[in-house]
């Protein structure tokens, strides 16, 4: 015989267990230190708040581990925090988008479907053939894409100048590249102004 609900006798289906309630006195069994131990830093309130990584009040890890030089300047931006971004385009892509003699620029590839938008630098890679001709705008270029542009009778624009081929490390100073744009306009028969001639002859 199925027992009769009441009010008397409701209760839920899945049965529950009350949470244990600390500091209730010594009888309640989570009384006086009520689970925290005695003193120290994480018997106070807030205890849990500690940042990620803290220690205690010891050196924290990440200040003992020795730091690692190098890699972080304006020269070495494939890595550290003058790292860039740019977004690859293959060659092959071009080849389907494109018609024989058409400029390729960062607007085009957009409105080809290549790119979302203008806002990151466009990088073209070799990947696959090029048959047509096409006149390409872009910030990079690997060498073998260059090569194949060319082969196809096709030319490229630097959008951002072409880059310096330097040895790997080297370096040169500002006062350097001064002294040779300086020594290039004489060269050009250009009228250096004083300041950079001074500076030239030091």
């Amino acid at each position: 015989m199925t027992e009769r609900i009441d009010l008397s006798n409701l209760k839920p289906a899945q049965p529950r267990q009350e949470r244990k309630r600390i500091g209730r006195g010594l009888g309640s069994g989570k009384g006086r230190y009520s689970g925290r131990g005695i003193k120290g830093q994480k018997s106070r309130a807030g205890s849990h708040k500690m940042t990620a990584g803290f220690e205690g009040g010891q050196m924290p890890i990440d200040m003992r581990l020795g730091k690692l030089r190098g890699n972080t300047s304006a020269d070495a931006r494939a890595i550290g925090p003058f790292r860039t971004y740019s977004q690859p385009v293959n060659l092959r892509d071009l080849e389907d988008r494109f018609e024989a003699g058409a400029e390729v620029t960062p607007d085009s590839l957009v409105a080809a479907g290549l790119l979302k938008n203008t806002k990151t630098d466009i990088k073209i890679l070799a990947s696959g053939d090029l048959t047509k001709k096409l006149v390409v705008s872009a910030h990079g270029f690997s060498k073998t894409a260059r090569q194949k542009i060319e082969a196809a009778g096709g030319s490229i624009v630097w959008l951002k100048g072409e880059p310096e081929i330097r040895a790997p490390g080297a370096r040169i100073s500002k006062k350097k590249k001064k002294r040779k744009a300086t020594a290039e306009a004489e060269e050009a028969g250009e009228v250096v102004e004083s300041s950079e001639a001074e500076e030239a002859s030091e």
